[in-house]
């Protein structure tokens, strides 16, 4: 009974982690030969590894990553489509976040740009960054939006909080100019300050075209490319594999 009264106090104080921990100790006889210091000690390596992995859950849910599962691991040692492999493994390291840089990722429809970015993403919740995750489409909606209901403020401070902005789909479809400023004050908060991924179809010697006006252009492209890593994906779309393909039946006479 008092067992049962200090598991219910721990799970009342949060305590989850060592509340599952004493109960696996009372169901295991073999506990008994352990320590009161090893118990303790095995109590409260539970109680850490329930609170990262509460604090990783949070941190992914408050990202919204474009693909959630993706993870560096899939890669395996090899870099993925085409990439150079000292670019890529220094990217990987993400060593590029605490030097406050950006990554720029493109390449031709399905070929794993979102999937890359999410997985970098991925990486950083992992290594306790803050991290934020919008299609640029859905970003221009979020600003339309703020702008009417005057939060624009608040929505740009909590976009400037991210250790690391993922911009997915980036040229993908025109923005207005309210939006290329609203993007340029939000690349300016993070310059030397936070890091941002980039996907885009188009290459980057075209996103100057794609912004239309020059002073613009200039002015966010400045803040973004030149303090970034640049990964160009090549190949055919992925997507493409996965269609079934027709069965093949002799002909018949």
């Amino acid at each position: 009974m008092m067992m049962d009264t200090l598991i219910e106090q721990l799970k009342a104080l949060n305590l989850n982690g060592l509340a599952a921990s004493l109960e696996r100790q009372i169901a295991d006889e073999t506990s008994d030969a352990m320590s009161f210091e090893e118990r303790l000690g095995l109590m409260i390596q539970n109680e850490t590894a329930e609170r990262d992995s509460l604090r990783m859950r949070q941190r992914l849910r408050w990202a919204r990553l474009p693909q959630n599962n993706a993870c560096l691991e899939d890669f395996g040692r090899s870099p993925p489509r085409g990439l150079d492999p000292v670019t890529f493994a220094t990217v990987r390291d993400l060593a590029w976040i605490k030097k406050r840089l950006n990554v720029l990722i493109t390449g031709p429809c399905g070929v794993g740009k979102s999937f890359l970015a999410s997985a970098l993403a991925h990486a950083a919740c992992r290594s306790d960054y803050r991290v934020r995750a919008f299609r640029l489409s859905r970003l221009a909606e979020d600003l339309t939006r703020a702008h009417g209901l005057q939060r624009r403020s608040a929505l740009l401070k909590q976009l400037a909080r991210a250790d690391v902005l993922l911009l997915d789909d980036f040229g993908l479809a025109p923005l207005s100019d309210l939006h290329k400023r609203d993007l340029l004050e939000i690349l300016d908060d993070r310059y030397d300050k936070r890091s941002t991924i980039i996907t885009s179809q188009l290459p980057v010697e075209d996103w100057h075209t794609y912004l239309g006006d020059p002073t613009l252009a200039d002015a966010i492209l400045d803040r973004l490319v030149h303090n970034a890593y640049r990964l160009t994906l090549k190949g055919e779309s992925m997507r493409k594999r996965l269609v079934p393909q027709p069965e093949h039946r002799p002909p018949t006479h």
